[in-house]
């Protein structure tokens, strides 16, 4: 599955940071973590911590997946509304999830400084923002739900959020003390790098192929012959899953971003805030660490590549309209424009855990806007089971839930 378009702005940005060999000899492991992506690298990251003598592998070059055309956006608020989500998984999971994500930012945050990242790490606030009158009414009831969890939140008029940030067309909003942003695709070299200095084996262009499960550990055969024997397998292939899951679990759409060419003032403004409204689908935006403005949305039922890729051009006009119809009194200069696939689940929840069609083995799969801090949230769920513990998400993420 392509799961981005030719020129995702991350992957043109940076380029290729580092590259690494095919496997072409048997070998065996604690772990091996299939997919090199910001999730993989995540996961390796905790491996690593934890003592395991750990391989990753990735049938493209590493990091060259959906996380170079991922917009980094990291948020403690999930797609379904807590006061939703309440009702759909009961109160306890929507809380625990909630919190989770909320606690994912500040270990991403510590992360990125201990292994002294670049990838541009900033902590910002949140603001979600009513688009019609009708949606007000809803956004301020979650706002309340929010705020007797616990979050800090505040409250903003139509007039209040128009004063701070020049938004037209608004209905009022959350203001979130918590969020940030990143260049995932530089933070999933970073952590690999990292790593790598300190054994772990990373092989990239190296599909697997075929799992035999043997008693205690997979066999595991490779496009390059080679062969792997793994006591336990981690699966971090995001929505590429989709295919190898008999049954339907998520949904994949396609998503649209484009990013204006430098412009500092603009940047200055908005620097410190995330921006995403109810509009359905929504739409998002924020500033990069490289003084740009990267807007994102018109999501779409995902059929194939070709035909995602064909809406380009359709899409960045429109993403182009909606930010002009939002703030008339800037200009936006589009620099780049791309395409990715990304996933909604039924409950908005990621899959985290066991399947019983592949044993010996565990998926990593953060779904949704919140596909990065829910990942942060795997490496604690996966460093448990590893060790024969139980974990509190456990059956919140499971699958056949």
């Amino acid at each position: 599955m392509d799961l981005k378009s030719n020129e995702p702005f991350w992957l043109i940005k940076n380029g290729i940071l580092n590259s690494y060999p095919s496997l072409h000899e048997d070998t065996e492991c604690d772990v091996l973590i299939v997919g090199s992506g910001i999730t993989g690298s995540l996961i390796a990251h905790q491996c690593m911590m934890d003592g395991y003598d750990t391989v990753l592998i990735d049938k493209r070059e590493v990091c060259n997946g959906s996380t170079s055309a991922t917009t980094s956006m990291l948020q403690y608020e999930i797609d379904a509304p807590l006061y939703e989500l309440k009702d759909i998984v009961g109160e306890e999971i929507a809380l625990a999830s909630y919190q989770a994500c909320s606690d994912a930012i500040d270990r991403l945050e510590k992360i990125a400084k201990s292994i002294k990242s670049s990838a541009g790490f900033e902590r910002k606030k949140s603001l979600y923002f009513a688009s019609t009158q009708k949606d007000s009414k809803w956004l301020y009831k979650e706002f309340e739900a929010r705020k007797a969890a616990g979050f800090k939140v505040e409250w903003l008029s139509d007039e209040e959020i128009t004063k701070r940030y020049d938004i037209q067309k608004n209905h009022g909003g959350i203001l979130s003390n918590q969020g940030a942003s990143v260049d995932a695709f530089t933070l999933a070299h970073e952590l690999l790098a990292f790593n790598a200095k300190k054994g772990l084996r990373i092989f990239d262009k190296t599909e697997l192929t075929k799992v035999a499960y043997k008693r205690g550990f997979n066999l595991c055969t490779l496009s390059t012959s080679a062969t792997i024997k793994a006591k336990k397998i981690i699966y971090c292939v995001g929505y590429e899953s989709a295919n190898m899951i008999k049954e339907k679990f998520v949904n994949l759409l396609s998503t649209y971003a484009i990013i204006s060419e430098v412009d500092k003032e603009l940047w200055q403004k908005y620097k410190d805030v995330l921006m995403w409204n109810t509009s359905e689908p929504y739409l998002y935006m924020r500033t990069s660490d490289d003084y740009r403005f990267l807007v994102g949305g018109e999501d779409e039922d995902f059929r194939n590549p070709e035909k995602r890729d064909a809406l380009l051009a359709e899409k960045e006009q429109k993403l182009v309209k909606s930010f002009k119809k939002m703030f008339p009194a800037h200009d936006f200069q589009l620099d780049f424009s791309w395409a990715g696939t990304f996933g909604e689940t039924k409950d908005a929840l990621p899959y985290i855990g066991a399947h019983p069609d592949f044993k010996n083995s565990y998926f990593v799969l953060g779904f949704g806007g919140n596909g990065i801090t829910f990942s942060v949230t795997g490496m604690e769920m996966v460093s448990d089971w590893l060790k024969g513990k139980k974990h509190k998400l456990s059956e919140a993420f499971k699958f056949g839930r």
